[in-house]
């Protein structure tokens, strides 16, 4: 989990959302990743897939059977599906999620009836670290717009 937060710092310093992730299998890192949807202009470039596509890589296989996925924030439901399809065995969170997160906060995505693979989930590793992480950046963030006059992330400009 420290790797995936650094990982989540350099998104931090990269002007993404501060998210960043690890996958290890038979004891090795064999994916890193961090968010890049903005600078890679693709909406599915989160830290967890963006992992899960360099460790299949590295591995040459799509099936990523027996592996952990460490990330420092809850994923959303459009990773959850990807850890079913890779076969991921295990995925270890920091902090919850509460509007988006689909492994325990808005859905339990990882136990939806029909996926022919179970995930096994572990939440709150190193939570306090990975919910500072989270939370200072979008206090900066929201003190930028309101200090250029723009409005700030998630509002209107009537208010």
């Amino acid at each position: 989990m420290r790797e995936a937060l650094a990982l989540a710092e350099q998104a931090r310093d990269a002007g993404e959302v501060p998210i960043g992730a690890v996958l290890v299998l038979d004891g090795a890192i064999v994916g890193r990743g961090y968010n890049r949807p903005i600078s890679s202009t693709d909406p599915t470039a989160h830290a967890e897939i963006v992992a899960i596509r360099e460790a299949a890589a590295a591995v040459g296989n799509y099936r990523l059977t027996g592996s952990t996925l460490y990330v420092t924030i809850e994923p959303c439901l459009m990773c959850v599906g990807a850890f079913v399809h890779a076969r991921i065995k295990t995925v270890v969170f920091g902090a919850a999620e509460p509007r988006t997160g689909a492994l325990a906060s808005t859905v339990r995505g990882a136990e939806l009836p029909g996926h022919n693979h179970r995930v096994e989930v572990i939440g709150g590793v190193c939570e306090d670290e990975a919910r500072t992480l989270m939370q200072t950046f979008f206090k900066e963030k929201r003190q930028q717009a309101s200090g250029s006059g723009l409005p700030a992330p998630g509002r209107s400009a009537s208010g």
